[in-house]
């Protein structure tokens, strides 16, 4: 498994580490750790420019403060570097420092390396840069194209049981969400809890030709809730058979609402969804699901998407 770690020093950057013993992460894995200096790097004059151009004092300044940026990021990575390998002895643990805007950064490192999962706190150095410009993790979480944890803290040991709560809707991405919580490797007594979340607006924006939605259509229909029965009875097959015990609800209601006030009810850890529902036109006019609840739960978030290799379906034989 390829972990990729954003960090920046910050309380928070330390807490998403810790978190990472609650996730059920392999004792073997290769981890990046990510620091980004938020910084622009002046272009330096040439070879061949005559001794007399010398730079302006402000750009000797900027250069003077790359450097000194930089050199904290470096510091940063090989602290967090120790930090994971402390945690997790089996992991080869590399470091990546450049200088980006922090979101960007991130993704294009992603981008580039394609790991399985990238990790991310909540909140990072920059309270202003999330007022005006949006956290890092919700960039991170919209435009990202592979798997995003946002770490918050637990006050639980790592040993301890971890209780996590899945989004569920019959789409591939819920299908990707239940495969990738079935690898992990859990404490003995871990919960799952498998949520299906009836939503009024969804027939509105039901596309056409998608045959199988139309069972949504009617959402308090004994047939409908017969069809999310089957699919959350395939769904928690998988989780079982990683030892996981599983238990299943249905309800109506607004999943980006829904969702992170269960979590909380529930004290869950870890609230996973998947990166696209059913309802395409629901994420274009009201944003995406995935990321309002990252934004909203208390608890861990994981946003996952499907890799790229094809993924043998849950529900193949279900009234899909």
């Amino acid at each position: 498994m390829k972990i990729l770690i954003a960090y920046d020093g910050s309380p928070c950057a330390e807490r998403a580490l810790e978190d990472l013993q609650r996730a059920g992460l392999p004792a073997q894995a290769e981890a990046r750790i990510v620091v980004i200096a938020e910084v622009f790097v002046p272009p330096l004059e040439s070879a061949d420019s005559p001794a007399s151009e010398t730079p302006f004092p402000e750009v000797q300044q900027a250069r003077a403060l790359v450097v000194q940026e930089m050199e904290a990021a470096q510091h940063d990575a090989m602290q967090a570097k120790a930090r994971v390998q402390a945690l997790f002895p089996g992991w080869a643990v590399h470091t990546d420092v450049s200088a980006d805007s922090p979101g960007w950064g991130v993704i294009k490192q992603a981008d580039a390396w394609s790991p399985d999962l990238i990790v991310v706190g909540s909140h990072g150095r920059s309270a202003l840069g999330r007022l005006v410009l949006g956290s890092v993790s919700q960039t991170v979480v919209m435009h990202a194209r592979h798997s995003v944890r946002v770490a918050r803290p637990s006050s639980r040991p790592p040993t301890a049981p971890v209780h996590v709560l899945l989004g569920v809707d019959g789409s591939p991405d819920a299908e990707a969400v239940v495969a990738a919580m079935a690898a992990r490797i859990w404490p003995p007594g871990s919960t799952a809890s498998l949520v299906a979340v009836r939503e009024a607006r969804m027939p509105a924006v039901l596309a056409p030709g998608a045959a199988f939605l139309e069972k949504w259509v009617t959402p308090h229909t004994a047939a409908a809730t017969g069809w999310l029965a089957t699919m959350l009875e395939a769904m928690q097959q998988p989780l079982q058979a990683a030892g996981l015990t599983v238990t299943t609800s249905i309800h109506d209601g607004d999943p980006k609402r829904l969702l992170p006030a269960l979590a909380a009810e529930w004290e869950v850890e870890s609230l996973v969804v998947g990166a696209r529902g059913l309802s395409r036109v629901e994420r274009f006019l009201m944003g995406s699901v995935s990321a309002t609840v990252a934004a909203r739960a208390h608890c861990s978030v994981e946003v996952i998407r499907p890799g790229t290799a094809t993924m043998q379906p849950l529900l193949e034989g279900s009234a899909r």
